[in-house]
């Protein structure tokens, strides 16, 4: 027993000896995780989050590193196992098999360019004559700052946003004019922001350029995983309408709201013929922790829009008239997980795409129509109507693809209602890592929802929300179908 003992011993020791040799060999090499690294789109004085790679000797013996430099040294900083001093980055010994970490940050000063600007650099390895180097990319944007005193900007009168260069909304913005927003605009939500608009807004952006808002995280939450994906990273825009005043006018078209709590809430203390108005075209809001479009005592139209996963309601309509025609409203939040509880302490499953409500008695009457919509989702009903009756709802769904009970003749004709052997209703509703075009609501080839929409109600939307012209018999939905 003791002689192998001793046996072991000398094995590990004379391993641990070829570790500790220091080989000259100019054909030994470093290994790293990654040979390039790169930031997505980095706010200039603002910084990014912190990248590491993993700098490993795969040979027996051990490497003598003579240094590790930059070959600029103006936008990115590293860390190579806890020292940052360049005049000490040198003269490293890595042990055969060992490895070291190496922890990269980039800090852009003021670029003057409206544009993004690609920023480049490379860390330098010099082994036994030899150099190995890690690239590293970036993209750095200069942006609008709009930060208030104690989280709070405010404009007492107009406020217009423009094209030039993004926006990047710190705090909570209110505007008490009206809020005018060029096509093109991008607007950047950092956490907890959000937007109070008080007066008229107009957002009217285009196909080739869409107003956007998202959250201000570009880098990725896991590797596989860009941060754009993830839901509630900003609070949300509330449109708000005052009792005694003439009525506001909001006017929205090809404008994305994305991965924030609420997408859209619109709300009014008004009655009658004071009730605010709303067109809300081509628009997409998407991915939203709470509620995706909040419409409370206003008067809108809705046309070719996808309004998808939201973890409460897509929709939740209360007092006014609202019309939609052509639209996608679709919620897998979570799918196929959908028994998650949410905020309200309910099971997902209990939470409808759709909610129409008029139980308030601080309310209008509530009119509501869906004309060649899809209405749908992983959960069981995804469209629920709170007290169905003439003499508090008056309702219409015609030519829609509905996945819920089958509603009163009265008010509803020419739907059809989703059964368990529909799945294939879009191109995909689950999320893709691989790929970061996830949760595609176009419709699949053998989709139900193809030619089942009202010819005469899509004559006055002969285009779809990405400008494709719609079939004699239109499919129901934001989307027509065309081959892939």
């Amino acid at each position: 027993m003791k002689k192998w003992l001793v046996i072991l011993c000398l094995a590990v020791g004379l391993i641990a000896c070829q570790q500790g040799i220091i080989s000259d060999d100019p054909t030994l090499r470093l290994t790293f995780s990654h040979d390039t690294v790169l930031f997505d789109t980095v706010f200039t004085t603002m910084g990014s989050s912190t990248k590491q790679v993993m700098v490993y000797n795969p040979n027996k013996n051990a490497i003598h590193i003579d240094q590790v430099s930059m070959r600029e040294g103006k936008y990115f900083k590293i860390n190579l196992d806890g020292e940052n001093n360049p005049e000490q980055l040198r003269d490293i010994t890595l042990r055969g098999g060992d490895s070291l970490f190496v922890f990269i940050r980039t800090y852009i000063d003021p670029l003057n360019e409206n544009s993004p600007v690609f920023i480049e650099d490379d860390i330098a390895f010099g082994v036994n004559g030899n150099t190995q180097k890690i690239n590293l990319q970036a993209y750095g944007q200069d942006v609008i700052k709009i930060q208030g005193e104690d989280g709070l900007k405010v404009y007492p009168q107009n406020l217009t946003l423009t094209n030039q260069r993004p926006y990047l909304l710190y705090d909570t913005v209110a505007v008490g004019g009206n809020l005018t927003i060029e096509a093109g605009a991008t607007i950047y939500m950092h956490t907890g922001a959000m937007i109070y608009a008080y007066g008229n807004v107009t957002a009217k952006g285009t196909k080739e350029a869409p107003i956007i808002f998202r959250g201000d995280r570009t880098d990725r939450l896991f590797d596989s995983v860009p941060y754009r994906m993830a839901s509630g990273q900003w609070n949300g825009i509330y449109l708000l309408h005052a009792k005694n005043v003439m009525p506001t006018t909001y006017t929205m078209d090809h404008v994305h709201i994305l991965s924030g709590g609420i997408g859209l809430y619109v709300y009014s203390e008004a009655t009658g013929m004071l009730l605010p108005k709303m067109n809300l075209t081509n628009s997409r809001i998407h991915n939203h922790s709470i509620y995706g479009l909040v419409l409370q005592n206003v008067d809108a139209t809705v046309v070719n829009c996808e309004i998808s996963n939201c973890a409460s309601y897509c929709v939740y309509l209360a007092g006014g008239k609202h019309d939609f025609v052509h639209n996608t409203i679709a919620s897998y939040y979570g799918y196929p997980y959908t028994n998650l509880n949410l905020h309200q302490n309910i099971l997902a499953d209990d939470v409808a795409a759709v909610y129409i409500n008029n139980l308030s008695k601080n309310t209008a009457k509530t009119k509501s129509s869906f004309t060649n919509c899809i209405i749908t989702g992983g959960r069981k009903n995804s469209l629920m109507v709170a007290t169905p009756l003439p003499d508090y709802y008056e309702g219409r769904f015609e030519g829609n693809y509905l996945r819920c009970d089958s509603l009163d003749k009265a008010y509803a004709k020419n739907n059809v209602y989703a059964s368990d052997s529909d799945t294939m209703v879009f191109r995909n509703i689950y999320y893709l890592y691989e790929e970061y075009h996830y949760y595609d609501f176009h419709l699949d080839s053998l989709s139900p929802a193809r030619g089942i929409g009202d010819s005469i109600a899509a004559l006055e939307y002969p285009t779809d929300r990405v400008g494709i012209r719609r079939k004699q018999r239109p499919d129901a939905g934001c989307y027509e179908y065309v081959e892939e």
